[in-house]
């Protein structure tokens, strides 16, 4: 399993959440990010998903 990070942003540059969490793979990481995102009703926000070596695997704004 590898930790990955969920991080949204305000327009003004204020995180608003961050969050990490496990997943088997960058496909189930991508998952489980925008469920967390349309539970938390902050899919329309800024927000990134990365790889706890940094790799961005999910960017919306």
């Amino acid at each position: 399993m590898e930790t990955y990070y969920l991080t949204v942003f305000e327009k003004n540059g204020e995180k608003i959440l961050d969050e990490n969490f496990q997943a088997q793979t960058e496909n189930e990481a991508k998952e489980i990010a925008e469920q967390k995102l349309a539970e938390k009703e902050f899919s329309a926000k800024t927000h990134r998903c990365t790889t706890s070596s940094g790799k961005l695997i999910v960017f919306g704004r």
